[in-house]
């Protein structure tokens, strides 16, 4: 007989924890927690849906423990001068950190997927969840970002699936090393490239989790990821590739469409035809790995295929927000250099400038990334384009400060980039909206703050009123 277990989640809001928090509540367990977020009134809508959930909110000032019977779960940004871990300790609470609560539920299911890789987790991860879910094969999934087939009224924030316990499917994070805790079923890397971690120490990590894994997906387009190959007997792995046509799983005529792309795909003796509404070849290649990782579960090419026909995409990737006064407005995840050169060669496969206000997602990942940013920046936008950086996301803490936005737009200001630094998103709302014209993508790029979508939001409206006032002022 299963107990009930009260765990309190701090940083409930963050979007590994939140999923996470669901799963729990829908097993049964009592859930509580709070967040920096709630108590500066920001993201109320998310705050709302979890507490319709069956959820307990509480300030993230300690009140919300008042029992060593309760788990204290974070994540690892959450450090240990919070109140909440004060008093937690104080109490005598159980701790665990998000990736092994995480961990203990993908182990235990009898067959798991774990998407991992730099670049493209995400969505992987909802086009695997999304092939399953067509074929009933209910798989529970937790997700980083919300996963738009499975927005309902009643899920506005489907980064979580509650199913069958024994088939679990999740996004695995090798930015903390969490990654280490997982072992996987069926194990996908997408790729491999510099971003929290060095590489050595990526590779580390990469190379035991391909290794602890029954079968491994790798992507043979990426040289790191391909490598991995060299240390797998050959049965145990299956590789996908948008170049190479002896891959076991091969796309090709790739057709990169305004709305989407379409390509065709052998699988072992089998050919079928993909059409998706998510645009780029980096999604091409996604859907590549969600094909081959579902393959290891004896899914047929023809019935994944035909699901992806109808995959809506994640939140916040690639996502338009509206269009006014033929200006698009775009939201966009993109947060390292990987990211932002496929966000960027995507959106430079249509015409019209790009106004491109980036939010480096930390002070550590700007100085770590330093060089990364200034050729994904500089070797994508051209001189009509605009590129507007605001400080580092911070929520507090002892990071080094040193080195921030002011920096890197010295660094590409040096080789000729349009780059600009602005101190607030007054600043910047106002400077986008005077140089948008007819047929610019103002385009909001970053991690870590939710109130990015909400600053698109507020872009699309200003737009929209300056062609209402320009409409009214028409004689």
């Amino acid at each position: 007989m299963r107990v009930e277990t009260s765990y309190f989640f701090s940083g409930i809001g963050g979007s590994g924890m939140l999923p996470l928090a669901l799963i729990m509540r829908a097993r049964g367990h009592a859930v509580a927690g709070s967040d920096r977020a709630l108590d500066q009134g920001l993201t109320a809508g998310k705050f709302a849906f979890l507490e319709a959930q069956g959820i307990i909110l509480h300030p993230q000032d300690g009140s919300g423990l008042t029992s060593s019977a309760q788990v204290l779960v974070t994540s690892a940004a959450v450090e240990d001068t919070v109140p909440d871990v004060l008093k937690a300790r104080a109490l005598g609470c159980r701790e665990m950190r998000r990736a092994a609560l995480l961990s203990s539920l993908f182990n235990a299911a009898e067959t798991s997927i774990g998407v991992a890789g730099t670049s493209g987790k995400s969505t992987t991860t909802a086009m695997i969840a999304w092939i399953l879910s067509s074929l009933d094969r209910r798989p529970t999934v937790i997700n980083g970002a919300v996963m738009k087939n499975f927005v309902t009224p009643h899920a506005p924030i489907a980064s979580a699936v509650v199913g069958r316990p024994d088939l679990f499917v999740a996004e695995v994070d090798e930015s903390d090393g969490s990654i280490s805790q997982y072992d996987a079923s069926v194990a996908v890397v997408n790729n491999i490239a510099e971003d929290h971690k060095s590489m050595d120490e990526l590779r580390s990590l990469f190379s035991a989790f391909a290794a602890r894994s029954g079968r491994v997906v790798l992507n043979l387009d990426n040289a790191e990821s391909k490598a991995l190959s060299e240390d797998l007997p050959r049965d145990r792995w299956i590789g996908f590739s948008l170049l190479h046509p002896e891959a076991d799983c091969f796309g090709f005529e790739l057709s990169l469409l305004p709305d989407g792309c379409a390509f065709k795909t052998r699988l072992k003796d089998e050919t079928a035809a993909v059409r998706l509404s998510a645009p780029g070849a980096h999604n091409a290649a996604n859907a590549l790995a969600a094909i081959a990782a579902t393959a290891a579960l004896g899914v047929p090419l023809g019935q994944a295929a035909r699901a992806l026909d109808s995959f809506s995409g994640v939140k916040r990737r690639l996502e338009i927000v509206g269009a006014a006064g033929g200006v698009t407005v775009i939201d966009d995840f993109a947060h390292n250099p990987d990211k932002i050169t496929a966000t960027l060669a995507t959106l430079k496969a249509s015409k019209g400038r790009l106004l491109v206000f980036f939010q480096p997602h930390g002070y550590g990942p700007l100085r770590l990334m330093r060089s990364g940013f200034v050729s994904a920046f500089g070797n994508s936008l051209g001189p009509d384009d605009m590129l507007l950086l605001p400080d580092p996301v911070y929520h507090g803490g002892t990071t080094d400060m040193s080195f921030g936005s002011e920096g890197l737009v010295a660094d590409l200001a040096a080789i000729g980039a349009p780059a600009h630094y602005c101190s607030t998103r007054q600043a910047a709302q106002k400077t986008l909206l005077d140089a948008a014209r007819a047929g610019d993508r103002i385009v909001v790029m970053g991690a870590r703050d939710d109130t990015l979508t909400d600053f698109a939001r507020n872009l699309l409206q200003g737009v929209s009123e300056r062609e209402r006032r320009q409409g009214e002022s028409v004689p």
